[in-house]
């Protein structure tokens, strides 16, 4: 194993990145078993059906305002001030 900077920027040792792993492993074993119960518990739900729905509308809801967030341009700074500087003519101002 090659040895990396650490976020203190030393140097992790073999046995710390082994440490990290192994630590990394435990909690995504530890959140997908939680995540497994919360589930089960919500099969056993007698309005599941509406619940499932819900949820998909939600996680819609949640991917079109990711892809608005991230794929939106946002207007030209001088386009803005440009338009602005018209209004103004336009009211008469300077």
């Amino acid at each position: 194993m090659t040895r990396e900077a650490g976020p203190h920027g030393g140097r992790v040792s073999d046995s710390q990145a082994l440490l990290l792993a192994a630590g990394l492993a435990d909690l995504a074993v530890s959140t997908v078993g939680s995540a497994l119960g919360t589930v089960r518990g919500l099969l056993r739900r007698s309005d599941a059906t509406e619940l499932a729905g819900e949820a998909e509308r939600e996680l819609v809801a949640r991917g079109r305002l990711a892809l608005d967030r991230y794929t939106a341009v946002p207007p030209a700074h001088l386009e803005i001030l440009a338009q602005r500087a018209l209004a103004r003519r336009a009211a008469g101002g300077v």
